[in-house]
């Protein structure tokens, strides 16, 4: 069978950044600038794939904190490929913490690619594999006592912010309309309930059937 020209993966996140220092170096001393005048500032490399990624990420960081005379403000990394979640215990002491892009990672996960019209409806993010991969994170996470948080669609969908919960996720990303129904939802839950159905949905073979939790929960 004739085979489709694959998406390129290319050259973005944190492989473009380390190849191209004049797009890098202006950003990070920016960011430590702006660490000087207040706190609460964090930084996460993107699409970060390899260990080797994160040292040289952490290096340029350093390099530019102390050029600057800066405080040290925690360092992250997106989990948008399933090698960063596979390997989360092996990175969690080089990071401060975790945020898992959902979006990426379910397309990267199921090889689909999400901005394709034919293919967008079956890259969800309540695909048992992409949970399972959101469960390794944590876990490794959890083993050097570091946070996970989720930046993608599913944390702001009740049903989805409910299982990340139950997975042991401790932040959730989402707009501020979305906001109202996720606090409803788990505030009618306890964190046991949660846990218990984080559970049947990691057993399950499809989005379909998690979903099917959902409905069942419901009815």
């Amino acid at each position: 069978l004739p085979r489709a020209r694959p998406r390129r993966l290319g050259l973005r996140g944190v492989r473009l950044l380390l190849r191209r220092p004049e797009l890098l170096y202006p950003q990070v001393r920016a960011l430590y600038r702006a660490a000087r005048e207040g706190n609460g500032l964090s930084v996460m490399f993107p699409m970060v794939g390899t260990l080797e990624e994160i040292r040289r990420f952490r290096a340029v960081c350093e390099e530019v904190r102390a050029s600057l005379d800066a405080p040290r403000i925690p360092l992250g990394i997106m989990v948008e490929v399933p090698a960063a979640a596979l390997l989360a215990e092996e990175y969690a002491p080089e990071v401060d913490f975790f945020s898992i892009g959902t979006n990426d990672l379910t397309q990267y996960t199921l090889a689909i690619d999400r901005q394709n019209p034919e293919l967008a409806a079956s890259a969800d993010s309540l695909h048992p594999a992409v949970l399972r991969l959101v469960r390794r994170t944590v876990e490794g996470a959890e083993k050097h006592g570091k946070w996970v948080g989720i930046c993608g669609g599913i944390a702001g969908d009740p049903f989805g912010a409910s299982l990340l919960v139950g997975l042991g996720v401790t932040e959730l990303s989402m707009t501020p309309r979305d906001i109202p129904a996720v606090k409803a939802r788990l505030r009618a839950n306890d964190y046991a309930k949660l846990r218990a159905l984080a559970e049947r949905a990691l057993e399950q073979d499809s989005a379909e059937a998690v979903r099917r939790l959902d409905r069942e929960a419901q009815g």
